[in-house]
């Protein structure tokens, strides 16, 4: 009893102490109090740091108590009906990793970024956008419901946006975050729907409802037809914020942001959102071989699309976008063939190394001259063993295609955006206020729109 006192209120001020402090400094500057940037790094800095020992402490206190899993209820939002949203907030094996790896990274970010943004007019910005994505962050892997973990979904996926077009005086970051932003809205259609199935077949969204044991070794009562619509669109929101086929068209258009940003959403922890969210809802993949496979075939698809980008990009943040962009197909794959252990090593692994390459990103090519200098001016080149292996003609159109990025942003823009733009003139013509007839100007043409 004396354990779960300490642990309850523990957990609830991990979660929330982003939040806390993004509001506080968010209502200072409202207030026209401006922070000095020494106040806002050594808040920051203190701020993870303490997150950090308590999520150590939370781990070792759960390991002496012999407790698996931790729930803490804090009521609920609404209610309606026989329907209520509770705030559900737990912990297990899978959770813990990924909440303490988000408090040490961002915290690292963080302190990479006093340096990186000293001076620049988005300095406070930056770091309120990185202590709301952070709250964001850990509510998707602390809650203990879909409902739940919707909001802070939706939280993490607009602050990458607003990080994407962080220079606003360019206007390619503000395209490409306006890109972003709808192939989320497309792909998060499909958790949303997952969530309305999962309510309408099990009548919860709730984990302890829906799943019944200790993870991953946990089962679910849906029945497979139930299962495999669920699956299938729980692997479509995952897809979208995982930068899978066919949504991978985003994650080089996010690297416009600071070096910074792109570390920590794109190296290590938004793009492992989707892969979190697959494997806390293994039971319903293990429930429904036929979105299993599914999952599978979109890993595989990616990471070979992510091989072929990688090797002809001519920018260090855009090949480590298509270098992450593979192995998360890996990890997508791992998933879908049921090897749950080693997906999340492989999370944890990946997120560290990806968040240490981005962050020196700026330095590489300072460090690739070194390197040049000390091999005496000689570097054999890679991938020869390419031109044994597969033959000329073919080489060639993996070049195109990988040049291309697969075809599928000519593809979205074709077959997507550009119906979506003609509809949407079309529809125009419904929003025009009544005139009269003598007076009516010529109908309205669509200017030509620029695609890429």
């Amino acid at each position: 009893m004396d354990t779960l006192f300490i642990l309850e209120p523990l957990l609830t001020a991990i979660v929330v102490a982003p939040g806390v402090l993004f509001l506080a400094i968010a209502t200072l500057w409202l207030l026209g109090w401006t922070p000095p940037e020494r106040f806002i790094a050594r808040t920051a800095a203190a701020l993870y740091s303490a997150m950090a020992a308590a999520v150590v402490v939370l781990c070792v206190l759960m390991l002496r108590a012999g407790q698996d899993s931790l729930y803490v209820m804090h009521g609920a939002w609404f209610r309606v009906g026989e329907y209520s949203f509770p705030l559900l907030i737990f912990v297990d094996r899978l959770s813990l990793p990924l909440i303490l790896l988000t408090v040490a990274l961002v915290g690292i970010t963080g302190s990479f970024s006093v340096r990186y943004l000293h001076r620049d007019v988005g300095f406070l910005r930056f770091f309120l956008l990185m202590h709301l994505f952070a709250f964001g962050a850990l509510l998707v892997f602390t809650a203990g419901s879909y409902d739940l973990l919707l909001g802070g979904w939706e939280l993490v996926g607009f602050t990458s946006v607003f990080l994407i077009g962080f220079f606003t005086g360019r206007r390619e970051p503000v395209r490409n975050a306006i890109r972003v932003f709808a192939t989320y809205r497309i792909a998060d259609l499909g958790l949303m729907t997952a969530v309305f199935v999962l309510h309408h077949s099990a009548g919860s969204a709730l984990y302890p409802t829906l799943f019944q044991g200790v993870w991953p070794a946990q089962t679910s009562a849906l029945n497979t037809g139930a299962a495999t619509l669920a699956g299938l669109l729980l692997l479509l929101g995952a897809s979208g914020k995982s930068a899978q086929v066919p949504f991978s068209g985003w994650l080089p258009r996010a690297m416009e942001g600071p070096t910074p940003s792109s570390a920590i959403f794109y190296g290590a922890i938004s793009v492992h959102i989707g892969a979190y969210l697959l494997l806390r809802s293994e039971p319903v993949l293990r429930q429904a071989p036929f979105a299993a496979a599914a999952v599978v075939l979109v890993g595989c698809a990616t990471a070979l699309l992510g091989t072929l980008a990688h090797r002809t990009s001519n920018d260090v943040k855009t090949s480590l976008a298509y270098a992450a962009m593979t192995q998360l197909g890996v990890i997508f794959m791992e998933i879908g063939f049921g090897f749950t252990w080693l997906a999340l090593l492989h999370i944890v692994g990946h997120a560290c190394v990806r968040t240490m390459q981005f962050l020196r990103a700026p330095s590489l090519l300072h460090d690739h001259h070194g390197l040049h200098a000390a091999a005496g001016g000689h570097l054999e080149p890679t991938g020869l063993h390419w031109e044994k292996l597969v033959p000329a003609p073919a080489r060639a159109w993996l070049y195109r295609a990988g040049l291309e990025r697969g075809f599928l942003d000519s593809l979205t823009d074709r077959f997507l955006i550009e119906p979506g733009l003609n509809l949407a003139w079309i529809l125009l013509y419904f929003e025009r206020p009544a005139r009269p007839a003598e007076s009516d100007p010529a109908p309205a043409t669509r200017p030509a729109t620029e695609t890429r």
